[in-house]
């Protein structure tokens, strides 16, 4: 059984409304006639309350998969944080097409989305969503709240430390909306709702903001490992941080590559392992691999059902004549498949030398002529609902797979190209080992070990490594790939061969929807 976060049927406040008043007014509303009030009486209200800032992470609403969503004006089943990031990060690449016809979801290996595109609307609003249930927490649980509420002492203290793994995850959307959006609104705790229009800030600014709350919070959050599973912790800040810093120079123009080999490095030493097994990364019980997981969305199969999630990563991966018990799931949803740049990073499709190369290939076609035929593609099994032994999960609709957030390879992936970049503090020697250190696990010897690297060996290891875990979109434009004729891939541009695309699209555009909303946002150049 999953040790989750206890997340209970208890919403503190709902967004409610159309997509269109979210941010102009961040409308909070109780549900059932609870208000704040009766929410935060007592220490175990703030738990319950704490308890949906994490879920809202892992669900859609209250009710289940589907009937009362968080975020009105999409499908419940897509509203899903991760379904929505994983779209804009992996289907925009050369990781991932999918077959379905949705409408918007064919712009994104297109390129040409727009800002009514409903996923991108949908992401955005599930971010700032999410952000202000952790502004509604943190000003709930501001010292002056508790004292007026007669809660002292221990009980203090952890909803001290609760408010601090809040501003986290808070900081977490923000650097989302920093990736993905650029200039967005900036709304914290003490921006009082439905009273202050949000302001839009520029990326230096959230790039700024994330940072220091980051740092602010180190204090109170606690020790690497230390904290319940699925909780963040110092290492968890210090991972956003490495990230962050590896990407400064997109997000503001200034270079902070000893910063990321400094925080990558901090949590490189703190204790974490790779596993021995890559192919156990995203399996039914990896709540087991806490020696390199650092922090992780948690699905139960029963207790955390959506449309989203892993449930969507597990499902929508297979068809063709896969077997869907394979997967632990009843049936393929037929949908997702990968172009042939990312199998033709490995020395073959089997896995037989390198074990990260997972592929389903019987029937399925290695080039792509039509990106709604899901055998034109071949099938990622990267991940199974099922467990170490084979045991399908707890749900065969719903997946029991934790998504990692952060996990170590990823720190060693970074100081390696921080020092690459030239980043202070970082020495090549130690940054080779790294690499060999994942290149050992995945090839279960040293074999793949390599004596030299360099900055494209590098965006390609990252390829092998974290290949659909949402990182790609921004791995290409930090690498100046994203738009440009200097990589393609099928389909890119909406071309056969694929071709360059306008340099605007590096970032999406704000939706529609808002800026007609809110008359003070501008939207991003070139939409």
């Amino acid at each position: 059984m999953k040790k989750n976060l206890t997340i209970k049927a208890f919403i503190v406040v709902m967004l409610t409304g159309s997509l269109v008043s979210c941010t102009k007014k961040l409308d909070l509303l109780p549900t059932n006639d609870i208000t704040s009030a009766t929410v935060y009486a007592s220490a175990e209200g703030y738990k319950q309350a704490f308890a949906k800032v994490y879920g809202a992470f892992a669900l859609t609403g209250n009710q289940g998969p589907a009937g009362n969503g968080d975020v009105q004006g999409i499908d419940e089943g897509t509203s899903d944080f991760l379904r929505l990031y994983w779209k804009a990060q992996e289907l925009s690449t050369d990781e991932a097409v999918i077959a379905w016809g949705d409408v918007g979801i064919q712009d994104f290996h297109n390129m040409n989305w727009s800002a009514a595109n409903p996923f991108l609307k949908g992401l955005y609003y599930r971010s700032l969503y999410q952000v202000t249930l952790a502004n509604e927490f943190i000003r709930q649980s501001a010292d002056d709240q508790l004292s007026s509420r007669g809660i002292s002492g221990a009980d203090a203290d952890k909803i001290r430390q609760f408010r601090a793994e809040a501003r986290f995850l808070r900081a977490f959307q923000y650097w989302v909306l920093l990736d993905m959006y650029g200039n967005v609104p900036l709304v914290t705790e003490t921006d009082l709702i439905g009273v202050t229009v949000p302001k839009q800030a520029d990326r230096k600014t959230i790039f700024a903001y994330v940072e220091s709350e980051l740092k602010a919070i180190e204090p109170a959050l606690a020790a690497p490992k230390s904290n319940e599973y699925g909780r963040a912790d110092k290492a968890a800040s210090w991972a956003l941080l490495a990230r962050l810093y590896l990407n400064a120079e997109v997000y503001t123009g200034t270079k902070k590559y000893a910063e990321a080999i400094d925080y990558a490095g901090r949590v490189i030493g703190a204790g974490y392992s790779l596993i021995n097994n890559y192919q156990y990364i995203m399996l039914a019980d990896n709540q087991a691999n806490t020696s390199e997981n650092i922090l992780t969305i948690n699905y139960d199969g029963l207790r955390t059902q959506s449309y989203g999630g892993t449930t969507f990563l597990t499902h929508a991966p297979v068809g063709g004549s896969e077997s869907a018990s394979n997967f632990g799931i009843s049936g393929g949803w037929g949908g997702a498949r990968t172009t042939k740049n990312l199998p033709n990073l490995f020395p073959d499709y089997t896995g037989t030398a390198d074990k990260r190369s997972q592929f389903y290939t019987t029937g399925q076609n290695l080039e792509i002529k039509d990106q709604s035929v899901f055998t034109d593609g071949f099938a990622v099994t990267k991940y199974r609902n099922v467990t170490r032994t084979g045991a399908a999960g707890q749900s065969l609709d719903f997946s029991d797979v934790d998504f990692p957030l952060f996990r170590l390879s990823e720190m060693y992936l970074i100081y390696a190209e921080a020092t690459l970049r030239g980043g202070t503090g970082g020495v090549t020697a130690t940054a080779v080992n790294y690499i060999n250190l994942i290149r050992n696990r995945a090839y279960g010897n040293a074999s793949g070990n390599v004596a030299t690297i360099s900055l494209d060996f590098i965006l390609d290891e990252r390829a092998r490594e974290l290949y659909w875990e949402g990182f790609r979109r921004t791995d290409l434009i930090r690498y100046g790939k994203f738009t440009t004729s200097t990589y393609l891939w099928p389909f890119k541009g909406g071309v056969t061969g694929g071709r360059s695309v306008e340099d605007f699209r590096n970032i999406y555009p704000i939706p529609t929807d808002d800026i007609t909303a809110n008359p003070t946002l501008v939207q991003n150049p070139g939409y």
